[in-house]
């Protein structure tokens, strides 16, 4: 089996290479912070494993995301490594490829998003390029699949032991050249390490990587480690970093050809001075959310959610019930599959439009490259409570799953302000929460559905800002890390990419339907058609009634006098899609029309509001809650952030609903 390590710079198109080559699909998204944990798949009819780790600028990590590269390298054997970069970009991208080059493994460089650096006027001799770097260097353009094929048959055909070693040997100061001869000899006599190793393990010693040095020090590697506070006081890190960039220098400057002038750049400038403005950027990020929202709700989603549901809560349920019958079916397992399975496992399936819908919007600003403009706009509002721009990259990307935005702050390099965003993320509204957000606008604001829609998402944006501010009061953070993000040129997103996102995405909500929403929807049936005397007629002697009227005092102050809705608040700590689903149950209908009639007996537009607030801000689902036990390493922060979301939910609805109250 042959393994090939996919490293490369953020934003270089990455994970869409490693999608091509192995013809699957990872994450893909025209911004930063995309890949926040190694991804494996295989090149269809080979033995060759291709490893997609997450973006670094460096070998020297920052951030915890990047640390897994690095030690991938110390603790895997690796056959060749498949360094992706940007083309137009090379200058920068090129420092992590001395890096890899200089660890002895056989390399392949891709210089990818070639178009984009035609698009400038600029081409690169590869043969120069080859002869400089003492590797092979290949061009592709992943998004449109060019050079791809050339790549894959260069993997397969080659015999591994057939790819050039990488050798690259910069010409270091004599000071540097001598120590390094020094430790690697030594390393290689008393430590049985390779040359080519002890040489890459020197020089990234002396380059301050910290990873390297946690290394040597486990290992002992005592020419190293005695050297230390040499290397540090003649600042080697220094020298190596300008040695390097000399060397790229002199390397682009004698492959680069001048083809033709071009337009792309002005033009992406030009877009850029005004969504980037310091004044318009805001507003337009509202705009572009409010436009997706309108898209979901009101002039796609809805009306194709409305034909779901009419063709699941009619036809499919009658034919369900009448086909049960026919076969002498008893009413208990007939009320639990059309009562209680169709009613909320299909109840949940009839708002995949709308999530779809939302999922192609959110897919074609990543695709377009607007989404590292939102990161940059919201900067400033986040310098304000502590953190910055990178921060807010989780928080889009918990729109549509907490769980994959809670992951993604592992790219923020402070451990204060990474645990900050990891605490507020569940805040954010996630794609589960959009079928119960449906029932209750279609219900009490059939008029401006998109509205009050994007108010419930801005609302959990304001809650996690405010929330970032206490936190940074209370951790007295002092320092902020620097926000620096690299803005991609502007693609029209192609349909392909746009497909295959916005499918898996919802693949994994019907997924969902189809287990825990399953679960839970049984669960719920169960809970309300059994109680202390067995099997009951009467729901309001079930178990799901007992604990919806204990409850029930202390959720009138917040507008919510249905224990109903109560017991299936209790069903969405599963996961917030089985609210919707339970609350098909617990009301006895398969239908979305007579639910949302239902509630127009038991809510006003005031009290549906903050129980929407509620259903926003209060306990995150139990896999939101076991991913910030893994990534803060501590069960307490797991059960704060339990006790605290109810706390602010529970608080918010108050206010929202007894101030309301008392105007309408």
């Amino acid at each position: 089996m042959t393994t090939v390590a996919l490293m490369g710079n953020p934003n270089t198109g990455k994970t869409t290479l490693f999608n091509q080559l192995t013809d699957s699909y990872a994450y893909v998204g025209n911004w930063t912070g995309v890949t926040v944990e190694k991804k494996m798949g295989s090149i269809k009819h080979t033995k060759i494993v291709v490893v997609d780790l997450p973006g670094i600028y460096s070998l020297n990590p920052i951030t915890k995301d990047e640390s897994v590269a690095i030690n991938y390298l110390l603790e895997n054997d690796t056959d060749i490594i498949l360094n992706v970069t940007n083309a137009n970009q090379l200058k920068r991208n090129l420092l992590l490829s001395i890096e890899l080059l200089e660890f002895g493994k056989p390399v392949i460089i891709a210089l990818n998003m070639i178009d984009d650096l035609k698009r400038t006027g600029v081409y690169y001799d590869i043969q120069t390029l080859e002869k400089r770097l003492g590797c092979i260097v290949k061009t592709t353009n992943a998004r449109n699949h060019d050079g791809i094929e050339q790549l894959r048959d260069k993997l397969k055909n080659s015999p591994v032991d057939e790819f050039p070693t990488a050798n690259l040997k910069l010409d270091y100061p004599k000071e540097i050249k001598k120590e390094l001869n020094l430790a690697t000899t030594k390393l290689v006599k008393n430590y049985q390490v390779s040359e080519k190793f002890a040489t890459w393990l020197t020089i990234q010693f002396m380059n301050k990587n910290k990873i390297v040095r946690q290394f040597a020090s486990h290992n002992n590697f005592k020419p190293l480690l005695e050297k230390a506070d040499l290397f540090d006081k003649e600042k080697f890190e220094e020298k190596i970093f300008q040695t390097r960039l000399n060397f790229i220098e002199e390397t682009l400057t004698s492959a680069r050809e001048n083809v033709s002038s071009s337009s792309n750049i002005q033009m992406t400038s030009k877009i850029d001075k005004v969504v980037t403005n310091p004044i318009l950027g805001l507003p337009i990020f509202v705009a572009i959310f409010y436009l997706m929202f309108k898209l979901s709700f009101d002039w796609i989603g809805t009306p194709l959610s409305d034909q779901l549901n009419a063709f699941l809560s009619g036809p499919i349920s009658n034919y369900s019930n009448t086909f049960l019958k026919s076969i002498g079916a008893m009413p208990f397992l007939r009320s639990l599959i059309v009562d209680g399975i169709i009613a909320g496992v299909g109840g949940v399936l009839t708002f995949i439009p709308q999530i779809m819908v939302l999922f192609a919007c959110i897919s074609i600003l990543e695709d377009s490259g607007y989404m590292a403009r939102a990161a940059l706009v919201t900067d400033r509002v986040m310098q304000a409570i502590g953190l910055n721009g990178k921060a807010f990259i989780p928080l889009i990307i918990g729109f549509g799953c907490n769980v994959t935005g809670i992951m993604a702050a592992r790219t923020i390099e402070q451990p204060k302000e990474r645990l900050i965003t990891t605490l507020i993320s569940p805040f954010m509204s996630c794609s589960a929460r959009l079928p119960i957000y449906s029932l209750f606008v279609a219900a009490f604001f059939p008029k401006n559905q998109a509205l009050i829609v994007l108010s419930i998402y801005f609302l959990g944006i304001i809650v996690a800002l405010a929330m970032a501010k206490f936190y940074q009061l209370i951790f007295h953070v002092k320092e902020n890390t620097v926000f620096i993000v690299e803005l991609p040129q502007y693609h029209l997103p192609r349909f392909d990419i746009i497909w295959r996102g916005t499918w898996d995405k919802s693949k994994g909500f019907v997924r969902k339907a189809g287990t825990i929403i399953f679960a839970g929807t049984v669960l719920i049936w169960l809970l309300s058609n059994f109680g202390p005397s067995g099997f009951v007629t009467n729901i309001d002697k079930s178990f799901s009634a007992m604990l919806g009227q204990f409850l029930l005092p202390l959720f009138v102050p917040i507008g919510i006098t249905s224990w109903e809705a109560i017991s299936a608040l209790f069903t969405g700590i599963l996961a917030k899609e089985v609210i919707s689903s339970s609350m098909m149950v617990l009301f006895h209908t398969t239908s979305q029309t007579t639910l949302i009639a239902t509630f127009g007996q038991l809510f006003t537009p005031i009290s549906a509001y903050a129980l929407l607030v509620f259903i926003l801000l209060y306990v995150p689902c139990f896999a939101t809650i076991g991913t910030i036990k893994s990534e803060t390493g501590s069960t307490k922060w797991a059960v704060y952030s339990v006790f605290s979301s109810i706390l602010i939910a529970y608080a918010l609805s108050f206010v929202i609903f007894q101030v309301g109250s008392l105007f309408m």
